[in-house]
């Protein structure tokens, strides 16, 4: 007997996630473990130093992706809760998954992965190129349409990764390259073939308020002050821990003051663009990553982080509107502007850094100059080509009637997700066949 349409949508998302929960806990049973307590003074101590270097790192990312990260999605004014909710989840399912697959790829060894700070530090960061792609398909996916998305990018980003870092010999710390150029151009691909050569008209829900945009800004501040940790964390400690700290906050200062400069001086009458500042902000942080531990002036990092401001905001003011009108490219939270063009320039810089560097520091520790200019141009172009391929075989994959894709109507609304008490405008309970049934035929 078939299921009716209206339930099965509903039905999906724990059915999914209770399959994927049941299935890592037998895993975990079966094969991650613990390191054995060790009974020496000098490992004990070891142990401990290394953890009460890193857990301060962690919280940090921890509060930048779980709060500033999920503030900074809710300038939709109708899918606060589901931009947050979603954010989470993701970050949770995406983290359990890598871990699995990073445990199964690299540390499995005797039948046994052993876990530790490091590895969950690792997966957190594979986690992040997933919360940063579904920016381009935000509130027009359901939560299984995401999900699966999570689930087949995972593996290639570490597939890319390993390409990257392993075989090409790239140093990026901050992963410029590897999580925000890489994440960009495959939600950019995963957008392209979900929505096909249609061009997205502006959804009546889409337009931000002055509450929802305020509500955003507080997540800029969070992910701005936070930033310096994302970055760093990887570095060695030390010399290069510090300098990566600098770096990334010279960087990012000199964006939060070029954004209010560029954003002013396009708008006619003089103000500020909310949009511009959420975004250009963080613009020299993503910039920054792939040389913030190099050896190089603190000038070069506030060029860099104005730089990326600008370029940041002309994105957003003259080519995201270029890319949809031409291409049909539909970029919700354009992240082709805070992470697709500042990664490249990052690229850049790094080029230029290294064959500064090696004219001028010719006895400089391997640590302070990055391989990663030798390679840039062609992991740039892999990234924008290979990912952006691989987005588009997902986003194809996603228009299956099964996962659900809400209707355009219901698009951008907390109430097809969530039990909103008090909201006049959400769905009866005499609407649920009609909005399940639309959503299948999506």
């Amino acid at each position: 007997m078939a299921v009716p349409p209206s339930i099965c949508p509903h039905r999906l998302l724990p059915l999914f996630l209770g399959l994927f929960q049941g299935a890592l806990l037998l895993f975990f049973a079966l094969f991650v473990t613990y390191d054995e307590p060790s009974a020496q003074p000098d490992d004990t101590n070891l142990v401990a130093s290394k953890v009460y270097s890193t857990f301060p790192f962690f919280q940090d990312i921890q509060v930048m992706l779980v709060v500033g990260l999920g503030l900074l999605l809710t300038f939709l004014p109708r899918y606060g809760f589901s931009a947050l909710t979603h954010n989470f989840l993701l970050l949770n399912f995406s983290m359990q998954w890598a871990l699995v697959l990073q445990g199964l790829l690299h540390h499995f060894h005797h039948g046994q992965i052993h876990l530790d700070l490091h590895k969950l530090l690792i997966s957190e960061f594979a986690a992040v190129t997933v919360l940063i792609s579904v920016g381009a398909i935000l509130g027009r996916a359901s939560p299984c349409q995401l999900l699966v998305m999570a689930t087949c990018e995972i593996p290639i980003y570490l597939a890319s990764e390993w390409v990257i870092v392993t075989h090409l010999g790239v140093l990026d710390v901050g992963g410029t390259i590897t999580i925000h150029v890489f994440s960009c151009y495959f939600g950019l691909g995963v957008s392209k073939a979900l929505f096909r050569a249609t061009q997205q008209p502006l959804h009546p829900k889409e337009t931000p308020t002055p509450s929802s945009d305020l509500v955003s800004l507080v997540g800029t501040l969070i992910l701005w002050v936070f930033w310096p940790s994302f970055v760093a964390v990887l570095c060695e400690p030390g010399d290069a821990q510090h300098r990566a700290i600098l770096n990334t906050l010279l960087a990012m200062s000199a964006s939060a003051i070029t954004t209010v400069v560029a954003s002013s001086l396009l708008e006619r009458d003089g103000k500020l663009s909310p949009g511009h500042l959420q975004n250009g902000s963080l613009a020299g942080g993503v910039a920054i990553g792939v040389v913030a531990d190099m050896a190089m002036p603190p000038a070069a990092a506030l060029a860099l982080g104005s730089l990326s401001a600008v370029v940041c905001v002309l994105g957003f003011r003259f080519l995201t509107p270029l890319l949809a009108r031409k291409l049909t490219l539909h970029d919700q939270c354009g992240i082709h502007n805070l992470h697709g063009l500042p990664g490249i320039l990052g690229a850049t810089a790094s080029v230029v850094a290294v064959l500064v560097a090696s004219k001028d520091t010719a006895g400089s520790q391997p640590s302070q100059l990055s391989p990663a200019g030798g390679n840039a141009s062609e992991v740039v172009q892999g990234q924008w080509g290979g990912r952006g391929v691989g987005g588009q075989a997902l986003g194809a994959a996603l228009r299956l009637r099964c996962l659900a894709r809400p209707p355009e109507r219901l698009c951008f609304d907390d109430s097809l997700y969530f039990k909103i008490q008090g909201q006049d405008e959400s769905p009866g309970a005499d609407s649920s066949a009609e909005e399940g049934a639309l959503a299948l035929k999506e």
